[in-house]
């Protein structure tokens, strides 16, 4: 089903989805324009083993590939055949990391986070609410000297910042997480515990 968009650029869906191993076949594609920029909701399958996590990251995975091929993208909600619901936004928390850090300030609200991603461990930052011009930025205490993450937007997901590596192991440190907002800055002490029993 399409809403008065260009034939090719539904090609260009289902190419982005060859290259994303793990996707069975696209099973149906909506695409619309709002304005100058392209929404879409795209269904998949997957084989029926797929666990959770699997499922997750073959959809992050083909959030990325779709967001490569088209620039004007602006939404993607990618879901498994049959289902309403968006397979992307579930949780990724990595199962051996600490407890996730509950932000409350004047300029974000929302839970930081170790999560594991198709690219590896990143720290990110989901939010419920947030300034404008919302930057963020966490600073681990090291040993060795401070470790800096900046926590940079994620394509199509307004609502999360990422780091573009992993924290350094070990994850248990106390750090800082510093917001920025249109000259504003709040810095908001925090502490990772790694889970009992986890050993590197």
């Amino acid at each position: 089903m399409l809403d008065g968009v260009e034939p090719g650029i539904v090609e260009e869906i289902h190419h982005a989805a060859e290259h994303v191993r793990g996707i069975q076949r696209v099973a149906q594609v909506r695409a619309r324009w709002i304005g100058h920029r392209l929404h879409a909701d795209i269904a998949i399958k997957v084989a029926e083993t797929a666990s959770a996590k699997d499922v997750v990251g073959i959809a992050e995975a083909l959030r990325g590939e779709l967001f490569d091929h088209l620039p004007a993208l602006s939404e993607a909600n990618i879901r498994l055949e049959g289902e309403g619901g968006s397979v992307a936004g579930g949780s990724a928390h990595a199962d051996h990391a600490p407890e996730p850090f509950k932000v409350v300030s004047d300029l974000a609200t929302g839970t930081l986070e170790i999560v594991d991603t198709p690219a590896g461990e990143r720290l990110r930052l989901t939010i419920d609410s947030h300034a404008d011009d919302l930057g963020a930025t966490v600073i681990i205490d090291r040993s060795e000297g401070p470790e800096t993450l900046s926590l940079g937007p994620v394509a199509g997901n307004h609502h999360r910042r990422e780091s573009s590596v992993a924290p350094a192991e070990p994850h248990e440190f106390e750090a800082r997480l510093i917001l920025t907002s249109k000259g504003k800055q709040q810095v908001l002490p925090f502490k990772m515990v790694e889970p009992e029993g986890h050993q590197h």
